[in-house]
């Protein structure tokens, strides 16, 4: 009867180190995929932000050109390139109130486009003679690290919103 107790012990062991060893290899692996998905969850989030707030901000301003429709040419003069403005460049003050100018809409949505989009956001505004208006705005979106860049001027953000005035 000792040899048959003694059998069962050996045979009813626990865990190996080296299998104890081996669930903590899988273990970490699988941590350092789920951390992994994680930034690039944040990154893309932040990336999709951007394009969102790019949008919202173009639509903001064809909403103007709407609204002023006969003076709508004078919101040519909206575009701006890489780093001509810059957050420093905008006033903190809020936007003016009473009789405010297309100059002053074009001033506030200049240092909207910035501080949405960084200092090097850049923007193109033409009207043509059929009153066609197409607001084109681009960003450096520093996450990706020129990785396929949307557009030939190495900006890899870029959204352009074409309509009928």
């Amino acid at each position: 009867m000792r040899g048959m107790r003694a059998g069962r012990r050996s045979s009813v062991g626990g865990f190996s180190l080296l299998e104890v060893l081996i669930a903590l290899v899988v273990l970490g692996f699988g941590l350092l995929g789920y951390a992994l998905l994680q930034t690039m969850n944040l990154r893309f989030t932040q990336s999709a932000n951007q394009r969102t707030q790019a949008v919202t901000l173009a639509y903001d301003l064809l909403d103007q050109m709407r609204a002023n429709r006969f003076q709508s040419a004078w919101y040519s003069s909206a575009g701006f390139n890489p780093g001509d403005v810059t957050r420093a460049t905008c006033n903190a003050e809020s936007p003016p109130l009473g009789n405010v100018t297309i100059d002053d809409n074009i001033e506030r949505w200049r240092c909207q486009v910035v501080r949405a989009l960084g200092d090097d956001a850049s923007a193109t505004v033409t009207v043509d003679a059929n009153r066609i208006a197409t607001v084109a705005v681009a960003w450096n979106d520093e996450r990706w690290n020129g990785v396929d860049p949307i557009d030939a001027e190495g900006l890899e953000g870029a959204f352009s919103l074409r309509t009928q005035l």
